[in-house]
């Protein structure tokens, strides 16, 4: 009786859970009334929108989903739990999109690119900056403890993290992000992208806890995300020098006619794979 109790619960809350996420795409409709977004994706098969939408999906799958991690405190309580903070997820992932768009990639327009130029380097970190926003809204809003707005401080502590992970990434690239993705440089765009969901895997899974105290909680918080700013540059390092050792991984990159995506995408698997070993050290 137990297991079909627990079985019976799984199922309302998984159908809680996806009239929540559709709540969350219709708002994300309402906000983009630029475009028409299955216009886009099925009659122009703009493959630019298709990466930063796939990725706002993602992304809202992980912050949705982090409501559901903590005690059980009964069916209601979990369906209200699940409401209130599947709600505050989905306003915190649209105001990270508008972030990525007025200051990540504050040198042009977002939408341009996607719908106008179908540029997928601007796709691809729109695509990023969604997960990495879904991590650590994940870990903003689970756990036991805390309330909305002990959760809106961590996700907002994330989302600075996150903008000082784009700013230590352009000092360790020898070339222009903002110039390289208005060349419609997809590897470019792979690159940083993986960057940024490595550093919102460190934020958010660190704050997969219970809260107890400020005072306990955010030093850790902190020293646990600038350890993870300061990664950056010593994998990119390895990368190059281990990966690629016969050749240079700027040249891949940025400095030859055809960018080579597939070195971005083992760039971007490097920062993956350093922040979960990182992740699972501490």
């Amino acid at each position: 009786m137990y297991y079909l109790d627990r079985i019976l619960s799984a199922i309302v809350l998984m159908i809680a859970f996806y009239v929540i996420f559709f709540i969350g795409k219709l708002v994300h409709g309402l906000i983009h009334k630029d475009y028409q977004l299955n216009e886009e994706l099925v009659e122009k098969d703009n493959p630019a929108l298709s990466l930063a939408i796939g990725g706002y999906y993602f992304g809202l799958v992980l912050a949705i989903g982090g409501t559901l991690v903590g005690s059980e405190l009964g069916l209601m309580n979990d369906l209200m739990d699940l409401l209130i903070y599947g709600l505050l997820a989905i306003i915190l992932l649209n105001i990270s999109w508008f972030i990525c768009d007025k200051i990540m990639l504050h040198k042009f327009q977002i939408t341009d690119e996607l719908i106008r130029d179908r540029n997928q380097g601007t796709g691809a970190i729109v695509c990023g900056m969604n997960i990495a926003s879904g991590f650590v809204i994940y870990g903003a809003v689970s756990g036991d403890g805390g309330n909305i707005w002990t959760a809106t401080v961590f996700w907002g502590i994330g989302q600075i993290m996150l903008i000082l992970a784009g700013v230590v990434y352009g000092f360790i690239v020898p070339y222009s992000l903002h110039q390289e993705i208005e060349k419609d440089n997809v590897a470019a765009g792979v690159s940083f992208a993986g960057a940024i969901i490595a550093m919102g895997i460190i934020i958010g899974l660190v704050a997969e806890c219970n809260f107890f105290s400020w005072w306990n909680d955010l030093p850790r918080y902190l020293i646990i995300s600038i350890l993870g700013l300061l990664m950056l540059p010593g994998i990119r390092f390895l990368t190059d020098k281990i990966l690629f050792p016969t050749v240079n991984l700027t040249d891949e990159i940025a400095n030859q006619e055809v960018p080579n995506v597939g070195a971005a995408y083992i760039e971007a698997f490097s920062y993956l794979s350093a922040a979960l070993l990182f992740y699972w050290c501490i």
